[in-house]
């Protein structure tokens, strides 16, 4: 059982990608926290990416459905919750172009299910908390790709007041989630914050996302497929760099505000795979380059062109910045694969 003189705060979805990457820099930042994971173990949920953690006392998992509002609220119940980071959610765009109601279930009622709980947990009535729980917080982690797709001018950048404009069932999803989340802040008077953050990269990324997909098929010697021309542009974000930002909102950002995390690191789909096949060339022996291996494929349905952030309330307000730049930040994401993959240098 946890050290009850300990805070304790739920986070949702952190057997993915970028939670499995927070929930070991939480523990070790916040020895004083305890923490409590609920994860469905969907596929892109593996607990491989925290069994750094599974012996920490200050760490406990459990297996469920944030749509689930009993068990939501048992938990609630059970470890005292006095914050919630939420991270769980279905991300994958392609996959919310052939199954849109699952995008809808999880990120929209499930985050729907998440918050009410909180309020009905921690306010006596709306704008008053109970007395216990005047300092909890709710914080939900959101994308870029709620405000749609922008122009190829380099000064055009998402900002915290840009419309929302999604153009996926994926970015409808999470634009839907962002406004409860909003609602509940300025209905019930309920302690939140948001974070919409760009394209995230590093280690324990799931296999279908562009980066892995990329040293997975260069190092198998299979086609890297390329959507359309490779043209479309993006804003990287090293996973590490999203964790702290996250870590600052949560404990010092203004309640009700959002606040984008962006990397400043704008490449071409291109450009991303020309870079991560250069340094394989150079790391891994091949008799040919892996430039080779480059196949263009038919775009997807509603791909937008480019997404960039503005992160200066961020860094401003709050004092964040990135320590990477995507030049050091994919080296130290090739050899976190080439070591998952037992590649020798």
């Amino acid at each position: 059982m946890f050290n009850n003189k300990n805070k304790t705060i739920l986070l949702t979805g952190t057997a993915g990608f970028i939670g499995s990457n927070f929930v070991p820099y939480f523990l070790e930042e916040y020895p004083n926290y305890n923490l409590v994971n609920l994860d469905l173990l969907t596929y892109a949920g593996d607990l491989e990416n925290l069994k750094e953690c599974e012996t920490n006392p200050n760490y406990k998992f459990i297996k469920g459905d944030i749509c689930n509002r009993e068990l939501v609220e048992f938990i609630f119940s059970e470890y005292d919750i006095k914050g919630v980071i939420h991270f769980a959610a279905e991300s994958h765009v392609d996959n919310s172009i052939k199954n849109p109601g699952v995008f809808v279930q999880t990120n929209v009622n499930g985050t729907y299910t998440l918050v009410d709980v909180a309020k009905k947990y921690w306010m006596e009535k709306p704008f008053t908390y109970k007395e216990e729980y005047k300092d909890c917080r709710f914080h939900h982690i959101s994308t870029d790709e709620v405000y749609g797709t922008l122009s190829l001018d380099p000064n055009d950048l998402f900002t915290e007041t840009t419309p929302y404009a999604p153009n996926s069932p994926y970015s409808a999803s999470k634009a839907s989630s962002d406004m409860i989340i909003r609602a509940y802040h300025e209905t019930f008077g309920l302690n939140t914050v948001i974070t919409n953050c760009s394209n995230n990269y590093g280690p324990k990324q799931h296999d279908e996302k562009l980066i892995p997909t990329i040293i997975r098929n260069a190092l198998l010697g299979n086609p890297i497929p390329i959507y359309g021309d490779g043209k479309n542009i993006r804003d990287w974000l090293y996973v590490l760099d999203h964790c702290k930002g996250i870590d600052i909102v949560y404990h010092t950002g203004k309640t009700g505000q959002t606040y984008n995390i962006g990397g400043r690191n704008e490449r071409t789909n291109l450009q991303i795979v020309d870079r991560i096949c250069t340094i394989l060339d150079q790391e891994v022996s091949k008799e040919s380059s892996y430039k080779e291996l480059i196949t263009f494929v038919e775009d997807r349905a509603g791909h937008d062109r480019r997404y960039a952030i503005d992160a200066t309330k961020l860094e401003n307000e709050l004092g964040w910045k990135a320590d990477e730049n995507f030049d050091s930040g994919i080296v130290k994401t090739i050899e976190w694969y080439l070591n998952k993959y037992g590649i020798c240098k």
